[in-house]
């Protein structure tokens, strides 16, 4: 029942997301710009009872109507992509945007159980190799199409799709995973996780964060890539969404940034 209860709420979104055009011009433009006077007002109003305390009373909660209850504010309730209340785990880069809905920037889904990210990529863009420690990612596109793939574990195969609008792809907790935009034009997805608080690690991120002999080590003794070095290297680790594959940018006449 609660595997239907995430699919059902994520598909909801799904049609919201793909009757609303305005929100696909242009992801990166900040949301202040575009919101109408009672948009604003909405947002001060959840952003100001967004706060730790009332976070922590409702974790304290023993019953799901006094969780309720501690929410005074129906907007608390509610969560717009267009409009987030806050960049908290938010990630922009120039190949497009995600706005995450979880336990700390909607307090509202303290104690569901559930979480939700939708993703907006520009042509090419892609959301680059990352795991979800502890949650399983249902993704639907809901606009343009995805190309995706991921690992569950060592030894397991590659599984690669290629996914059009409104089709599903699931993403095991733990599994190494990433989506790619591969066409010229925007694409939109909606991703429900089975947890309040999936977390999201990039791998190529934490990779570099270790020790660089650690790194060295891990890559087989001195390394250099390309002629450069391995602090080279972390300086150009993109942010996310990044860019995508060489195939895509050459096809939509788009420079590697």
């Amino acid at each position: 029942m609660h595997s239907f209860s995430l699919f059902a709420s994520a598909a909801l979104l799904a049609s919201a997301a793909f009757a609303a055009p305005a929100a696909l011009a242009d992801p990166e433009t900040p949301a202040m710009l575009l919101a109408p006077a009672a948009e604003l007002e909405k947002r001060t109003l959840r952003t100001t009872s967004t706060n730790q305390d009332i976070i922590n009373r409702m974790l304290l909660a023993p019953t799901g109507r006094q969780r309720v209850e501690i929410l005074t504010n129906d907007n608390d309730f509610s969560f717009d992509f267009r409009f987030p209340p806050t960049s908290v785990g938010n990630s922009t880069g120039f190949g497009g945007s995600t706005i995450v809905a979880n336990r700390n920037t909607m307090p509202g889904l303290i104690g569901t159980g559930s979480s939700m990210t939708v993703g907006f990529l520009k042509p090419c863009g892609m959301n680059t190799p990352h795991t979800h420690p502890r949650g399983t990612e249902l993704n639907i596109v809901v606009a343009g199409s995805l190309v995706t793939t991921f690992i569950a574990e060592n030894g397991a195969r590659v599984v690669k799709n290629n996914a059009t609008a409104f089709q599903m792809n699931v993403f095991p907790q733990g599994a190494l995973h990433m989506e790619y935009n591969p066409d010229c034009t925007d694409a939109i997805f909606v991703a429900a996780f089975n947890n309040e608080d999936a977390a999201t690690l990039a791998s190529a991120d934490a990779f570099f964060e270790l020790e660089s002999n650690v790194i060295r080590a891990s890559l087989g003794g001195d390394v250099t890539i390309s002629g450069q070095n391995i602090n080279q290297i972390r300086g150009k680790i993109p942010a996310n969404v990044a860019r995508g594959v060489e195939e895509c940018l050459v096809k939509c006449g788009l420079p590697r940034m």
